[in-house]
């Protein structure tokens, strides 16, 4: 059995708005409740049944477009219900906060498609109504689809877009930290003073990209800028991360493959100059957990026969942008180059040499978990497995994703939670509102803003 690691584990859940996440066709499996996606309830019982399990945050993926690479067309996507319809994370947050004390929330936000000057407002409000439980996970987007109902011809080139994104956090940087200073919102009645002018202040932004002359819309919540997210595993992606980003997501097939991009981002934090360990660094895993090892094989087993095989091919198509309708299904792949999702191809080519990837085992594959380790067994299995991949990879943590959804992840809460907290690895927030703490508290252990040798706090007034 291995030994527990030194540290705690840090958990997020890892879920998304529509029907289909990261397991075309398990929405038919008989637990499957996700057909109520649409509904409030299903959000705000899932907070609460993570909050239960002790999950630090819910980090809900988001896409700006439909995946129509598979056969040319958006039709197996939207039989499937893979990643369509598809509900707004950022409209839900408030409902979610209201029900729970401790769990925060990750919300994806494209810096190609938004503008920041709304979307740092958009932030702002939810760090003020969450009272500091919000985290933005910042994409550049990967679709073809997106791009076209969002005004552009064509997407940007992959490498661009981060320069773009760099421009784009700059000016967030400025909203968040230098506008409004500490203490602007005065709400003084007796000289008649709401907020203080001498305080507000213009960021004075023209830039390549991006023009933002004046002030912010509104003032900044409990933590300023919002805890900082990434998930870019390419190279250029990587170095992003590193200048920006306060915890990094991956997703990887392997151990080896997981470790080679965290020992990436430590080697970048430490050239740097910034400490190997700044930057949180979690990794996905999709967890069948049943009573022993054998009825947890024998649920994963029931799984497999409601996978949609058409449907992980459209995942497949939507992630790499390459389309593999027509191919001869057991034929090796090869990686090619696109500006979609280059880690998502990598990963299943030119990054597992010692696999031999074909059409057929790739769909089988990404149908239950996408491309991530699926770790099924026991309570006491499970974190076994959970922590092996810790002290292989050098993760702070996991987000762990649901094949059946919301079951797997009352499963975990009921199952796993308890045995890790036996071991003394799951870290416990605050015991309700009277001690809450932000988000970056709970999961960098530091204050509530930016550190002070991150970028964006040399904007700070």
């Amino acid at each position: 059995m291995s030994q527990p690691t030194s540290r705690p584990m840090l958990l997020n859940a890892f879920d998304m708005m529509v029907p289909v996440h990261q397991s075309p066709g398990l929405w038919r499996h008989p637990e499957s409740s996700v057909a109520g996606f649409d509904t409030l309830p299903y959000w705000t019982d899932l907070a609460r049944t993570l909050e239960r399990g002790g999950f630090a945050s819910l980090f809900l993926a988001d896409i700006p477009g439909i995946y129509d690479v598979h056969d040319g067309s958006t039709d197996a996507s939207l039989r499937g219900g893979v990643q369509v319809p598809l509900l707004d994370p950022l409209v839900v947050v408030p409902a979610m906060a209201a029900v729970t004390d401790r769990l925060g929330f990750g919300i994806t936000a494209s810096v190609t498609y938004e503008a920041p000057y709304l979307l740092a407002r958009t932030f702002a409000t939810l760090d003020h109504f969450t009272g500091g439980r919000i985290a933005w996970n910042v994409v550049t987007s990967y679709q073809d689809s997106a791009a076209r109902n969002l005004g552009m011809d064509q997407q940007i080139p992959h490498d661009e877009r981060y320069d773009r994104a760099d421009e784009y956090m700059e000016v967030m940087y400025k909203l968040f930290e230098s506008s409004f200073e500490d203490g602007a919102v005065v709400a003084d009645a007796e000289r008649g003073v709401f907020v203080d002018p001498a305080k507000v202040h213009p960021v004075g932004h023209r830039g390549r990209y991006f023009s933002v002359p004046d002030q912010a819309l509104t003032h900044p919540g409990p933590q300023g800028t919002p805890l900082l997210f990434q998930a870019g595993a390419s190279k250029r992606g990587q170095q992003f991360a590193v200048d920006h980003a306060e915890a990094i997501f991956f997703i990887g097939n392997t151990t080896q493959l997981v470790r080679t991009w965290v020992d990436g981002v430590r080697d970048g934090l430490e050239a740097g100059g910034r400490a190997r360990d700044a930057i949180k660094v979690f990794t996905m895993a999709t967890v069948v957990v049943a009573e022993t090892d054998e009825e947890a094989q024998g649920r994963l087993a029931g799984y497999r026969e409601h996978v949609d095989i058409d449907g992980a091919l459209a995942l497949f198509g939507g992630w790499t942008g390459v389309d593999l309708s027509g191919h001869d299904p057991d034929a090796p792949l090869e990686y090619i180059q696109t500006e979609a999702n280059q880690s998502a191809l990598a990963a299943f080519t030119k990054l597992s040499p010692d696999a031999t990837w074909t059409v057929r085992t790739l769909a089988e594959f990404i149908a239950i978990g996408g491309r991530g380790p699926v770790i099924a067994g026991s309570p006491q299995t499970v974190v076994d497995e959970l922590v092996a991949w810790q002290e292989a990879t050098d993760v702070d943590g996991f987000n762990i994703s649901a094949a059946v959804r919301p079951a797997d992840l009352e499963r975990f809460t009921d199952l796993v939670s308890p045995e890790l907290r036996r071991r003394g690895l799951l870290p416990e927030g605050p015991a309700g509102p009277d001690g809450a703490v932000t988000l970056r508290e709970r999961l960098l252990g530091g204050g509530s803003h930016l550190a002070p040798d991150h970028r964006g706090a040399s904007f700070r007034r």
